[in-house]
């Protein structure tokens, strides 16, 4: 190793340009002896090059595998000539970046052998010996396909049996397929909606949704003892044991989508115009054959249904952006369609937009979704018998705390029990995992019997939770996810596009607009408005600002926004705060502020990106249709100054 190079480390380290952990990082890794000739080479590049910034970005920290994984930049912002080879045809690098914060194959074979190990260990000491079973899919970011074969190929030289799909898969068919096939993990290659210079390694238990207490901390503990020396012997990919799924797979996660729709006559003459888009990624897979089964008449926006890592036509392939939908806003108008449909790019997300009574197309949010799917399938189940017409606290609606209070009223004024958790579907699936394991519980002491759980058919097991246990009607959160049914565990595009036609197509065929029928449930419930600010902070010098706004809010939370008392300040990091069953919510990095208006907003960072998020709440009488129009007006713009004022107050705690 080139003495000279380590010099010019040590010399920028001491001069301030390389952070104390980045240099120590970097040289640890130059010295291992793992990296091939091209990695070095590119480290050499950046070094001499004083690139510092770019390195301390890299290797200030190990990569954080976090309670459902890891997420991270994939292609350096300073990609090198080592690096970037002869990239491929749709621009991907030769090589994934060189460092310890990013994804490459060394995080990728760490993070692999140590869920590896903890999940052998979890099945000895429960007393199963089976071999570690692994389910792995991905997207069509750059990578994803040999991410995911080299973790196979390490899965299987560890001992352990793998599965991986023949192509791009949506998040939830990964969620669906663990359950299915039995696994005792599952891993999805995705960064979903992130920009295209990332990518993510997301990890799932035998249950079928994200790890949560205990898996995620053993996990995590098992992932931060390998060392790098260990991915050495694992870094060459051999799939000659890997198992490749076959289409029946496939079928089987198709079948259980159509179960979502709970009154399939509405698609039968409702001459419901739909366009959809995937926005380069993976939910044309199963979206669309199930659109057809459903005869639903949809048009795809071409240019975004080609497969590509770089988003070409988006500035960030994220449903929630208008911007992302501004292509199938365009074909809507031109066509005419009632609906357009957009999936981000591993289909976990849906964004909506859909015509008004003006003729124009309307941007939905997700809060505004989830409150329309919530009131149609709550009555639709009632007007089935799935549960009773005067409602029951053995049925209940599940949603985060940052998911609009709105959602709540609808819930409550059905006779459900709604359930409030942390942001991330994690949370809600390990609800339903609960639920299930009540209902096994109670059917193997009171009447001897072991419940197949999947294959029970839907309507029975409505019956059996709804008198053994809890009934899980519908979930969401914000951020446009939305999940029907209990065989996923994780948000389903896939699901939210077919189960929102369902609805559109009822309301086109009583002569209603679906933006009419969001307004009767206003005029119903009372206005509700959600706003979202986020303040984006890159890198090493980011994450500190991120965690120094955290931090002051504990401290010293505001006293008033614009002049407006703040009347409560709660703490999820240190107050005692149970659900809805009584159960403890785990402690977070979550504030809530209530304010003497009425207004309420909640602080937290972002578990996938570099951002703080504000999620704000205002809410407003309304008296009469005539006044609906003034009353959203003047919501939004208080809401407006009310996240300017926010931010403001953020940006300022972030300087210290």
């Amino acid at each position: 190793m080139s003495r000279e190079l380590l010099t010019r480390i040590e010399t920028a380290r001491k001069d301030g340009r390389l952070l104390a952990s980045s240099a120590e990082n970097l040289v640890a890794w130059i010295e291992s002896g793992v990296l091939p000739t091209w990695a070095i080479d590119s480290l050499k590049e950046l070094v001499e090059a004083d690139a510092f910034a770019e390195l301390n970005d890299r290797f200030y920290r190990y990569l954080a595998f976090g309670t459902g994984g890891m997420r991270g930049r994939t292609i350096g912002a300073v990609a090198t000539k080592a690096e970037t080879g002869t990239p491929s045809e749709k621009g991907t690098p030769e090589h994934p970046s060189v460092g310890s914060n990013l994804l490459n194959e060394f995080t990728v074979v760490r993070a692999t052998i140590g869920l590896y190990r903890y999940t052998a260990r979890w099945l000895q000491e429960s007393g199963r010996f089976d071999r570690p079973k692994l389910v792995i899919a991905h997207d069509v970011r750059h990578f994803s396909r040999s991410f995911c074969e080299l973790t196979a190929s390490t899965w299987t030289r560890l001992g352990g049996t793998a599965l991986i799909f023949s192509g791009p898969r949506s998040t939830p068919q990964l969620s669906f397929s663990v359950r299915l096939l039995k696994a005792h993990c599952g891993i999805v290659i995705t960064a979903s909606h992130n920009p295209p210079h990332d990518n993510g390694y997301k990890v799932y238990f035998e249950d079928g949704g994200q790890v949560v207490a205990p898996h995620d901390t053993g996990i995590i503990a098992e992932v931060e003892k390998t060392a790098l020396a260990e991915t050495a012997a694992h870094t060459a990919v051999d799939t000659s044991g890997v198992i490749v799924l076959p289409e029946s797979v496939d079928e089987a996660y198709h079948r259980q989508l159509e179960d979502v729709v709970l009154d399939p006559s509405v698609f039968k003459d409702s001459k419901l115009r739909v366009v959809f888009t995937p926005i380069h990624g993976v939910g044309g897979i199963a979206t669309e054959p199930l659109l057809k089964r459903f005869k639903v008449k949809y048009r795809t926006v071409e240019a975004q249904s080609v497969l590509d890592p770089r988003f070409p036509t988006v500035k960030s392939p994220n449903p929630e952006n208008a911007e992302a939908l501004s292509h199938a806003v365009a074909l809507a108008t031109q066509s005419k369609a009632d609906v357009l449909m957009g999936t981000d790019p591993d289909c976990d997300r849906m964004g909506v937009a859909v015509r008004g009574p003006d003729g124009d197309m309307v941007l939905l949010s997700g809060n505004q979704v989830g409150v329309l799917l919530a009131e149609y399938r709550i009555a639709k189940m009632k007007k089935l018998g799935l549960i009773p017409k005067a409602g029951t606290e053995s049925a209940a609606l599940i949603k985060t705390f940052v998911t609009s209070p709105m959602q709540d009223k609808v819930a409550e004024a059905h006779g459900l029990k709604v359930v409030n958790t942390l942001t991330g579907f994690k949370w809600i699936a390990g609800k339903i995992r609960g639920y299930e394991e009540k209902l096994a519980r109670a059917l193997r002491e009171q009447e001897g019997i072991a419940l197949d759980y999947d294959g029970t058919d839907y309507r029975t097991r409505a019956r059996l939770l709804q008198k053994h246990s809890t009934f899980y009607v519908f979930g969401d959160e914000e951020s446009y996810g939305y999940l029907p049914s209990d065989a996923v565990r994780d948000k389903d595009g896939n699901a939210a596009c077919l189960i929102f036609c369902e609805l559109a197509a009822e309301a086109k065929k009583a002569g209603r607009t679906v933006i009419e029928q969001l307004d009767k449930l206003y005029l119903k419930y009372g206005y509700f408005l959600e706003g979202l600010g986020q303040i984006y902070y890159e890198g090493a010098a980011g994450a500190a600002k991120i965690a120094r706004i955290l931090a002051s809010y504990r401290k010293s939370p505001p006293k008033s926004i614009q002049g407006v008392k703040v009347t409560k300040f709660t703490d999820f990091g240190r107050q005692v705060i149970k659900d809805a069953d009584g159960e403890r919510i785990p402690a977070q990095d979550l504030y809530f502020l209530e304010l003497a208006n009425g207004y309420r907003y909640a602080v937290r960072g972002s578990g996938t990106e570099p951002k703080i998020k504000f999620y704000l709440f205002a809410q407003a009488e309304v008296k009469s249709a005539r006044r609906l129009p003034e009353v959203k007006a003047a919501t939004k713009a208080d809401l407006d100054a009310f996240r300017a004022a926010i931010e403001a107050d953020a940006a300022a705690r972030a300087e210290g």
